[in-house]
């Protein structure tokens, strides 16, 4: 779940995360696999994580949800004649603690969350800034509004900002995009700009680029005012049937479209401006992940960018 806090209590919290993160080449011939649950690296037992279970069969070929259903000895029996096929003489590990976290090949080059917001910090953006965060194991989005271009649109504040999104363990590129956020309940939407910029993780010119784009998309703020007031003109007859359609058009999961429904009496309107709120309040909803928070925020953004 979003919410607002200040830049160095994420901080506080993302060194927290990484008292007990560790990261290790290990030679192929090492790697041995009880099941999906527990691989063995020369000999030491290591369990695996949800999104390592996940990297590992996409590395491997097999498809999760097959590997899922089959039982452990047919588990291990797939997991360790693919893995002698590996082309790679090592693989990347990340753990924290005994636990494995992710695996990638060797050209994956880590950039991590304390590295972002380090590099924030050094672009003026003060431990007190205030910014809306998700952030879990798995992925960290801060977006971080400049209420020096606050504009009003059907009576609710509007303050766009800056969208800096980021996953250690491969859910996602290093982020950078155009954010509202609507001051009313804090609702935020994550829009693409013609200047918006992501990073897989195997180029150094992640960090070094990080300044421009971010000037760049600050450039660009308040371009979605138009989109606002146009989506306000656009009606919609039916809301429930036009979630619906565009649930299915952007592919949620089952944890969104809970959220969604929960979502929809909190804003519901028969313009597209409600709908696109019905989004972006989703993004609030009790125990949603890190990366469903901000990817509803991104289909709100996406919605918005459909008026016309």
């Amino acid at each position: 779940m979003s919410k607002m806090t200040s830049l160095g209590k994420v901080m506080n919290q993302v060194h927290r995360m990484y008292q007990n993160h560790t990261d290790k080449l290990i030679p192929v011939k090492d790697i041995s696999f009880d099941d999906l649950q527990r691989v063995s690296l020369a000999g030491e037992y290591h369990a695996l994580r949800p999104i390592a279970q996940q990297s590992i069969a996409n590395r491997l070929g097999i498809p999760i949800q097959y590997l899922r259903k089959c039982p452990p000895e047919i588990q291990k029996l797939n997991m360790n004649y693919w893995i002698e096929k590996e082309r790679n003489e090592e693989l990347f590990f990340r753990f924290d603690g005994d636990d494995v976290r992710a695996i990638f090949t060797p050209r994956y080059i880590p950039t991590d969350n304390v590295e972002v917001l380090e590099k924030l910090n050094t672009l003026g953006y003060a431990p007190d800034t205030q910014v809306q965060s998700s952030l879990d194991d798995n992925f960290m989005m801060v977006n971080i509004p400049d209420g020096r271009q606050t504009y009003s649109i059907n009576g609710d504040r509007m303050t766009p900002g800056i969208s800096v999104s980021n996953s250690e363990v491969g859910l996602a590129s290093l982020s950078i995009s155009a954010f509202v956020l609507r001051l009313k309940c804090t609702n935020g939407m994550i829009s693409k700009t013609a200047v918006s910029a992501s990073y897989r993780h195997v180029s150094a010119r992640i960090l070094k680029d990080f300044p421009e784009v971010l000037n760049n998309v600050s450039l660009e703020l308040g371009k979605q005012k138009d989109q606002f007031r146009l989506s306000l003109e656009s009606k919609v007859e039916n809301p429930e049937s036009t979630i619906q359609s565009l649930n299915r058009q952007f592919e949620l999961g089952k944890e969104e479209k809970e959220a969604v429904e929960w979502a929809l009496p909190l804003e519901y309107g028969f313009t597209m401006f409600h709908v696109v709120n019905v989004y972006t309040k989703a993004a609030q909803f009790e125990g949603l992940s890190a990366e469903s928070s901000f990817r509803l925020q991104k289909v709100g953004g996406m919605v918005l960018g459909m008026v016309t």
